[in-house]
């Protein structure tokens, strides 16, 4: 599996309820170019339209040999899911608060593009700083045991 982009801000921005893998589609160009990984995932979001998974905000940029074939980097991309977890995440995503955020792309070892999906709630301030001051308070922890061996 090679990972061609990931979402650190998400995990900062949301609390991840649940997860999902979906395939996406994409034309020739764009596929060469996630290869080289010039994919950007941070300001991008899914909305489910007419029944399918639509991913906004993703850029994919232009692959340089591509010339008249390559598309516009941020059009909407479709992405694969089975009708069962499309049924669960419209489900989710009528509840107030979840909304569907990508959290990482790869490319997995049958040389297809993949998707990690996550449903999430957004945080407020003060959870992030929460957050934030736990996962200082472990490092600190966890540097004062190496010290101690």
């Amino acid at each position: 599996m090679k990972l061609v982009a990931n979402n650190k801000k998400a995990r900062h921005d949301y609390f991840i309820e649940e997860t999902y893998e979906a395939g996406i589609v994409l034309t020739g160009t764009e596929i060469k170019s996630v290869r080289q990984g010039k994919v950007s995932i941070k300001e991008s979001f899914a909305k489910i339209e007419r029944g399918e998974v639509i991913l906004h905000g993703m850029n994919i940029s232009p692959y340089e040999q591509g010339n008249r074939f390559n598309t516009d980097p941020l059009r909407p991309k479709k992405l694969l899911l089975h009708k069962r977890e499309i049924r669960k995440l419209i489900g989710y995503t009528t509840q107030k608060g979840l909304t569907l955020v990508p959290l990482r792309m790869y490319i997995n070892d049958d040389g297809r593009a993949k998707v990690e999906l996550a449903v999430a709630r957004g945080k407020k301030e003060y959870d992030k700083r929460q957050t934030t001051a736990k996962r200082d308070a472990d490092r600190r922890m966890q540097q004062a045991m190496r010290r101690r061996d």
